[in-house]
């Protein structure tokens, strides 16, 4: 079975001015955060709102909405064959034509992470996520971290109703 990343996030283009914020604990482990001043959070990506939703369109199996909502899914066979269901829902926002933020729900393998990152100019784009819920924001080596040892406890199950 692939190790899934679990997450439920904003991202958001990583501002050169941000400081080493508090540790963060959470039932997963201690993360340290990024002080983030309020101002940086609306500097969009380099990448155009409609360049994204074209590169997200050009995903197998990612539905993508010209209001930047989007949801994709593994195949059956992938599911079958990894013993590992997976699935992604996100909203991207605009602002002056450019992607601000992106939320994301969901779980999906690395590799699959990393393919959606790249629609909104990943690696060339230094991007940052902003945990949801207890609204602390992370370097992305350190999410990944967070959302691999979230997969390893299985937390996808709280992101999926029964």
């Amino acid at each position: 079975m692939q190790p899934l990343y679990v997450f439920e996030i904003a991202i958001h283009a990583f501002p050169e001015s941000t400081a080493p914020g508090p540790v963060f604990a959470d039932e997963w482990g201690s993360w340290p955060t990024l002080d983030v001043p309020k101002a940086e959070l609306a500097t969009p990506l380099a990448i155009g709102f409609d360049d994204a939703l074209d590169r997200l369109g050009r995903i197998e199996r990612m539905f993508a909405e010209p209001d930047g909502s989007f949801v994709w899914a593994c195949s059956r066979d992938t599911a079958a064959a990894t013993s590992s269901r997976w699935q992604v829902d996100g909203n991207a926002f605009e602002r002056a034509g450019r992607v601000v933020l992106v939320d994301l729900k969901g779980s999906c393998p690395a590799a699959e992470f990393d393919r959606l990152l790249g629609a909104f100019g990943w690696p060339g784009q230094p991007l940052m996520m902003q945990l949801v819920r207890p609204a602390v924001f992370l370097k992305e080596t350190t999410f990944r971290r967070h959302a691999e040892a979230r997969g390893h406890g299985h937390g996808w199950q709280a992101l999926r109703p029964s």
